[in-house]
């Protein structure tokens, strides 16, 4: 028997929300199981610290500045991986923000801002990228890997969360519709359900009363270690994942129990 190694050399893979937390782990993991990465958020300064870092562990990277909500910075972050590395094969649609407010309160254009950047976002990226591999043979190559981050609160209910809730519910559905419009195109649509981890997105929520009311909810009282995406990523963006589409992947330690 076969034990499977997650070896990504040759695949290209452009990494979205990049700059910190989920997409900064995504990259460095990408890059050191042999893809050549392409890392893209608004914060341009620190994704070239992520390349050099990545560089210096004898991978190979690419920075560019993309506003994912954005359909011209969309394309213009494809066209220069290409001019760099050719096609991207591989997609993590992980760009994300918040917006922690009780319903009454939230200003409508945060609302706004919200769908614009997780579920317009999302949608721009991946279909931009499906475009591309579809012209570039991957109905015969079946070699389209996307994953889209999505979040627990898409089936778990939290009071100040309806805006980010509803875009991650939105988000999971419409991958798994561009899965099925895609099954036969050689593109592979997945999602990963995060729970709560400590990143810069959760800030200093765990540190507050709030934050640590919410903590003692969860079965096992704790968040979730980073390491638990590394696999399920790996998979999902591999070989070994040409079967799997449409499918939806929750990690969080328990904590929607």
């Amino acid at each position: 028997m076969t034990v499977p190694v997650f070896d990504l050399s040759g695949r290209i893979a452009l990494v979205t929300g990049a700059s910190s937390g989920f997409g900064a782990h995504f990259a460095r993991l990408l890059a050191a199981a042999g893809a050549r990465v392409v890392v893209g958020a608004r914060r341009i300064d620190r994704l070239e610290a992520l390349c050099a870092e990545i560089t210096a562990s004898g991978g190979e990277a690419l920075a560019v500045p993309l506003d994912v909500a954005g359909e011209a910075s969309t394309i213009a972050a494809y066209d220069a991986a290409e001019a760099r590395f050719g096609t991207v094969d591989t997609i993590v649609a992980n760009a994300g923000i918040a917006a922690d407010k009780l319903s009454a309160q939230i200003p409508i254009d945060e609302w706004d801002g919200v769908f614009a950047t997780n579920m317009r976002g999302a949608f721009l990226t991946v279909r931009e990228g499906a475009r591309r591999l579809i012209a570039a043979g991957s109905s015969e190559k079946e070699n389209g890997r996307v994953v889209v981050i999505g979040s627990i609160t898409a089936d778990k209910l939290y009071p100040g969360t309806a805006a980010y809730s509803a875009s991650k519910a939105g988000v999971r559905h419409m991958a798994r519709v561009l899965a099925r419009e895609w099954a036969r195109k050689g593109i592979n649509i997945n999602v990963i359900q995060p729970g709560y981890f400590p990143t810069e997105l959760t800030g200093d929520l765990f540190e507050t009363e709030m934050g640590q009311g919410l903590l003692k909810t969860f079965p096992r009282r704790r968040l979730c270690e980073m390491d638990s995406l590394s696999v399920p990523l790996l998979h999902l963006c591999s070989d070994h994942a040409r079967g799997v589409t449409g499918s939806v992947f929750t990690i969080d330690d328990g904590q929607s129990l």
